[in-house]
């Protein structure tokens, strides 16, 4: 029998893995500026999520990387917070003792649980993650753009119990519309190279405000374009839409 493997989205690309016993915290966010909005309700607080193993973050834009709610809360600075090097000079600015910095296709271990970064692209420097544990396999995929090099993932990893991708397509309107995270087709193509068990959409709700969703930001703020897509391209891929604070267990 499988280990047990239950992922519960906290809010944006905010998510609670839990393998076994391994409790993993994914792109920490838990607060709000003028021009950063959730768009949905914030499933926990860092009080309240209770032991944490390890944390892992994409990149360092606040969204993914809001360490200092971590810190104000009174967060364990001797948890492993393991990410690209960008973002461990930053864990380290912040007090945290155990920081791995990890690029692409560089792994570390927590005890039992095995985290590789993978490759990714963004506005600024950003890695995915493949979470490993127990015969389990995850795939966090930040807010990164579709790269081809995420398809051999299955060939270096095996099976994916889980993928969790962002699909809302962002652009940036003062860039001319530049493209920085993978949009619905695109998240529904690298769901069929990659043939999980379970796919999860996140990072679809956040929005800039009215004056910033007019002025900074564009994006798809609507997961079923996702699962639409995943029902063309890989129909036999079950994908779940999930509220912030629902676990859903893998099979």
């Amino acid at each position: 029998m499988s280990v047990p493997l239950t992922v519960t989205r906290i809010g944006h690309a905010c998510q609670l893995i839990e393998i076994g016993r391994l409790r993993v915290l994914t792109d920490p966010w838990f607060t709000q500026t003028a021009t950063y909005y959730q768009g949905e309700p914030v499933a926990a607080t860092v009080q309240t999520l209770g032991r944490i193993d390890a944390v892992v973050v994409s990149h360092e834009h606040y969204d993914h990387c809001d360490l200092d709610a971590l810190t104000a809360a009174g967060f364990d600075l001797d948890v492993p917070l393991i990410g690209p090097g960008t973002v461990a000079a930053i864990a380290r600015d912040k007090g945290f003792r155990d920081v791995r910095a990890i690029e692409a296709w560089e792994g570390t271990a927590v005890g039992d649980l095995t985290v590789t970064a993978t490759p990714g692209k963004h506005g600024v420097h950003e890695v995915t993650f493949v979470i490993q544990a127990a015969g389990r396999t995850v795939f966090f995929g930040g807010d990164s753009l579709r790269v081809p090099e995420l398809d051999a993932i299955p060939d270096r990893f095996g099976h994916i119990d889980l993928a969790i991708l962002p699909i809302n397509g962002l652009c940036i309107r003062p860039m001319n519309l530049r493209q920085v995270v993978m949009d619905a087709e695109q998240a529904a193509e690298l769901t069929a190279a990659l043939r999980p068990t379970l796919a999860v959409p996140h990072h679809y709700a956040f929005h800039s405000g009215r004056l910033g969703d007019q002025m900074i930001t564009k994006a798809d703020r609507d997961p079923r374009h996702y699962a639409e897509a995943v029902t063309r391209i890989a129909p036999d891929i079950d994908v779940r839409l999930v509220l912030p604070g629902t676990p859903v267990t893998v099979p």
